[in-house]
């Protein structure tokens, strides 16, 4: 999957979450829930495109970090949304699998990206002469 085709897979889940946003009882519990959810679930999006856009492989490994916690923080209001039964669990299943896929990629790309970084580091140890 390339970086365009993970943009819109984010932003597919962020419309997603806002939808079930949308939908929630109309209760001061479930507009805060709401409110957490509709935060984390956009900021994945927002800040995948952000790290598409970093400065340096470490830029872009903090970048993703937050894209990490975000998706991690959706999961979590998913789960409380749930297991509170504000919303069937069966609802929740593709969405939140959805969010483990996505969660799972950036992490894999972070450590793609670290292990990049620490290859870079040895090649030049070894080899000095190597262009910065």
């Amino acid at each position: 999957m390339d970086a365009d085709e993970f943009k819109q897979r984010t932003k597919a889940l962020a419309i997603r979450m806002i939808r079930l946003v949308e939908s929630l009882p109309d209760s001061q519990s479930a507009s805060i829930l709401g409110r957490q959810l509709f935060r984390s679930a956009t900021s994945v999006g927002a800040n995948y495109r952000a790290a598409c856009r970093a400065r340096s492989r470490a830029d872009m490994v903090h970048k993703l970090g937050i894209v990490e916690e975000e998706a991690d923080e959706t999961l979590y209001w998913l789960e409380i949304l749930g297991e509170s039964g504000m919303v069937p669990t069966s609802r929740l299943g593709d969405l939140t699998r959805e969010t483990q896929e996505i969660l799972a990629m950036t992490v894999a790309s972070k450590r793609t990206l670290r292990r990049a970084q620490i290859e870079n580091r040895k090649s030049k140890i070894e080899n000095p002469n190597a262009p910065a």
